[in-house]
């Protein structure tokens, strides 16, 4: 693996595929310093500011699940933003990382979505699992003890059901068999892969005013050049817009 400027390939080396994928209850690990440390403390150093946030709250959500309220940064190239952010993106749209997850998942391709979330007090994810579209993520933790006391809260926690409840449902964190919650603090992350019942969620959040949970998301979604080239073909006929919105954010 080639020299990398951002993210370790030590790390990244040391996580095997096939323990990831035997993982119960569905594939997810937790590494630490899977961004170099020198890098990630430049990373901190140079947060987007809240006021390029949109906030997102109260929005309801499918099954009866309770709303997710944070506030929310889309990455887009071109956006306002320091080098040490857009360095990072960029590196991990490279080949080398690209190549790294689809060996975790076991796909041929895979395309990227980016956003920062940032929660306030109060804020939670109630437990669910991601919709089929997305096939897993990886979740940076952003907090220090310098901006976050731990018993905040603020970690993901990933749900074991045992199969019984359905995706389309909503259970509380109350009714799951087991949990296991990531470990957020000094540069950890968070990889999992999405299955039937790829079960997490993040507790209400219990910090004061003007401070937030802060995490980078990547979002892995598997990429069929002919299935997307189907779809915009029938978009086509049909005059709808050829790539979405969400399409668009990919790379």
């Amino acid at each position: 693996m080639s020299s990398s400027q951002y993210l370790n390939p030590e790390v990244m080396e040391a996580i095997d595929p096939v323990a990831f994928q035997a993982q119960q209850p569905y594939p997810w690990t937790n590494p630490q310093y899977f961004i170099r440390p020198e890098r990630y403390a430049e990373l901190l150093a140079n947060m987007p500011p809240i006021e390029q946030f949109r906030p997102f709250f109260g929005k309801q959500r499918k099954h009866g699940q309770a709303s997710h309220d944070r506030f929310v940064l889309d990455y887009e190239r071109g956006m306002e933003l320091v080098p040490q952010w857009r360095e990072f993106v960029e590196e991990l749209c490279s080949q080398e990382y690209r190549d790294f997850v689809c060996r975790l998942l076991d796909v041929s391709h895979v395309r990227f979505r980016f956003h920062w979330h940032f929660t306030p007090d109060g804020g939670e994810v109630s437990p669910h699992c991601d919709s089929k579209g997305k096939i897993g993520s990886q979740i940076f933790y952003l907090n220090t003890e310098n901006d976050w006391q731990w018993d905040w809260g603020g970690e993901t926690v990933v749900l074991d059901d045992n199969g019984r409840f359905p995706a389309e449902s909503a259970p509380s964190f109350e009714d799951f068999d087991a949990e296991y919650p990531a470990e957020t603090r000094d540069n950890r992350s968070l990889i999992f892969g999405r299955q039937g019942n790829s079960w997490h969620g993040v507790r209400r959040i219990n910090c004061p005013e003007n401070h937030y949970r802060k995490v980078f998301i990547v979002v892995f979604e598997e990429h069929r050049p002919l299935r997307m080239l189907t779809k915009q073909a029938r978009r086509l006929v049909t005059g709808k817009q050829l790539i979405t919105d969400k399409e668009r954010l990919m790379y």
